[in-house]
């Protein structure tokens, strides 16, 4: 489909996921760089590509996505080797344009706001994918990638994508943590996790349907103290649970507290307003 050949630096989650994607919507997949040959070669075998632990691209590459572990990114950029008009994109949310060595002339990033796990295949259509780079030929580049995998394209500068990866952070891993306590809470009768199943889909609905500053329920937002007591006992086989719940109680009553007192709701000042 496309005259852009790719190659990729990591053969974890997130490259496994956009490499099979890309390599589905018709583009060339040059080769796969990993310290580990097991997961490097198996997915360089299903794209036809090559498998090297050696971060020299071959010139025919005109896009290098680099997919690697957040402590792991720096070192790998300052160690690839591409013909000088190769573009060089990283798929990290914390980090900017900033983090490559002076020498890599056409860099940028190709971010996608989601979470990816090994044998879970992720729907890309709208998926959002956050762009930046350094040139406009790059910025319509990573663009016609988004777009191939039908991703929907927003250009946002760093501060704003690390802002919107802290978010994601609350959205995704906070939520998934508070779904693994309720588990662990659910152990402690005879059902299974999967009654919680309905209940958490509502949840999950509503929130994004009606906004979920306009969703929550239960006794900490209506400050019922008594049941509040009561639960506080079912959880004294466990302090390190008792002080979660005491926390995120404490944190939903001021919230609604918060938002009953100012017309906006907001539990912390917006980063533009300033502090007083």
């Amino acid at each position: 489909m496309y005259h852009n050949n790719i190659s990729f630096a990591g053969a974890g989650r997130v490259a496994e996921a956009l490499c099979k994607e890309l390599f589905h919507a018709g583009f060339r997949i040059d080769k796969i760089v990993s310290e580990t040959e097991v997961n490097g070669s198996l997915l360089a075998d299903f794209c036809n590509a090559e498998w090297s632990s050696d971060l020299h691209f071959p010139d025919s590459t005109r896009v290098i996505l680099v997919a690697v572990p957040d402590h792991r990114l720096k070192d790998v950029l300052e160690n690839i080797y591409s013909a000088p008009g190769t573009l060089v994109a990283h798929t990290a949310g914390s980090f900017g344009i900033d983090i490559f060595p002076d020498r890599i002339l056409k860099k940028g990033v190709f971010y996608p706001l989601q979470t990816f796990s090994k044998n879970r295949k992720i729907n890309f259509t709208d998926l959002p994918f956050l762009l930046e780079s350094s040139d406009n030929e790059s910025s319509e580049l990573l663009k016609n990638l988004a777009e191939s995998i039908f991703g929907k394209v927003y250009f946002a500068e760093t501060e704003q994508r690390r802002m919107l990866h802290l978010a994601a952070v609350f959205a995704c891993n906070f939520t998934n943590h508070m779904l693994t306590i309720g588990k662990e809470v659910t152990l402690h009768t005879d059902f299974p996790f999967e009654i919680l199943a309905p209940l958490i889909k509502e949840t999950i609905s509503k929130a994004i349907e009606s906004g979920p500053e306009n969703s929550q329920t239960g006794p900490a937002v209506r400050n019922d103290k008594n049941t509040i007591e009561k639960q506080l006992e079912l959880l004294s086989f466990s302090p390190a649970l008792q002080k979660v719940y005491i926390e995120m109680t404490s944190s939903i009553t001021e919230y609604y507290n918060h938002k009953d007192k100012k017309s906006d709701g907001r539990l912390l000042p917006h980063p533009s307003s300033g502090t007083q």
